[in-house]
């Protein structure tokens, strides 16, 4: 075939996307179980944070399995159900109706007594936001947080995965003296709010403030009779 022919050029130029194809397919199938790892481990990491306590990529593992007693689903009931709580996706359940919906719960031992980790899920200003937040055994008093999230803003909305936010939580209370699930407050400057369930909103992250706000509401509130029915 002579080489300075259209048709030569369409096929050598055919057969090398196929090959490049082949082989970036290759490597990405080769990659797959270490980037699975890797977001397993990043999981842990955040699940330990929200009760305070710290690892590393290369320690994770080993302290989640010593820290982490157990792992399971509840419904809207509050009731356990059957399933993987460390796999379950979050996204997906919130899609759901409320009462189909199952919520994840991790039970840790600290050095401050036995947590209840409770990972949340919403959406801030530019994509998702997510955490993990965790309450200690009267099922009321917030003992940590963390969240991350997707798209947001450098020195805006993305200071909520900040430890200087994530601190202030620590015991604030999710229900009020009589009761009722009230959540967390996020509040803007000069926002008046009862001090035991209010937290200091990012200057200029008003609305990604505002989204992780409604973001622990509508989770509490899924998370309200599993609350309830194992108050000490």
């Amino acid at each position: 075939m002579d080489r300075n022919s259209n048709t030569y050029t369409f096929l050598y130029a055919a057969i090398m996307v196929i090959v490049v194809a082949a082989v970036l397919a290759s490597v990405s199938l080769a990659l797959k179980p270490a980037q699975k790892k890797n977001v397993e481990i990043e999981k842990k990491q955040n699940i330990l944070a929200s009760v305070n306590i710290e690892s590393t990529a290369e320690t994770a593992e080993a302290i989640y399995a010593d820290k982490v007693v157990d792992e399971y689903l509840v419904n809207t009931k509050g009731e356990k159900v059957d399933g993987n709580a460390f796999t379950t996706d979050l996204k997906k359940e919130r899609a759901k109706s409320f009462e189909e919906m199952v919520l994840p719960v991790f039970v840790c031992k600290t050095d401050e007594g036995t947590k209840y980790v409770l990972p949340v899920y919403g959406a801030g200003l530019w994509g998702p936001i997510w955490g993990y937040v965790s309450v200690s055994d009267d099922m009321n008093t917030i003992f940590g947080a963390n969240f991350d999230h997707e798209g947001e803003t450098p020195g805006l909305g993305a200071e909520i995965s900040t430890t200087g936010f994530e601190v202030q939580f620590k015991g604030k209370q999710i229900f009020d003296e009589a009761g009722k699930m009230v959540s967390v407050t996020v509040a803007k400057a000069g926002q008046v709010a009862p001090e035991a369930h209010k937290v200091d909103a990012i200057s200029g992250g008003t609305i990604t403030s505002k989204g992780l706000e409604k973001m622990l509401l509508d989770d509490f509130a899924g998370y309200e009779a599993f609350l309830n029915k194992n108050k000490n």
